[in-house]
């Protein structure tokens, strides 16, 4: 399985392969006002699997496109964490494993059923 991806403006373009190892959603602080939204949906794949094309900038550790702005993801040595919203298809079969930071998630949003529930940053083995 190839995925592939890239920022609004199409100026930075990515895929990864195979399956991502860890998913979930982020509820903290700086998912939320990066995102623009009351949480992030991510998922890892090792550095290995992936690929980009493009101009990239960060900050903090977050990388995005300086023509549009946009967030696509988090490249460390190790691994890679994909915003899913920056594949070109809808994430349809990627399934949140986790939940972090529930201890910010919005009261009108649910715990979504089948996922580990962590009030912080999950434990490294998880």
């Amino acid at each position: 399985m190839v995925r592939q991806g890239g920022c609004l403006c199409g100026a930075v373009r990515f895929q990864v392969e195979g399956e991502p190892y860890r998913t979930g959603l982020c509820h903290c602080a700086d998912c939320r006002k990066e995102s623009g939204s009351s949480f992030v949906y991510f998922a890892h794949w090792s550095r290995d699997a992936f690929s980009v094309t493009g101009d990239l900038k960060a900050y903090a550790g977050r990388s995005f496109c300086p023509h549009c702005g946009c967030r696509l993801f988090c490249l460390n040595e190790q691994d890679v964490e994909i915003r899913l919203g920056s594949l070109d298809e809808a994430p349809s079969r990627i399934f949140p494993q986790m939940e972090v930071w529930t201890k910010r998630r919005e009261p009108w949003l649910h715990a979504f059923s089948g996922t580990g529930q962590y009030a912080e940053d999950p434990p490294k083995n998880s």
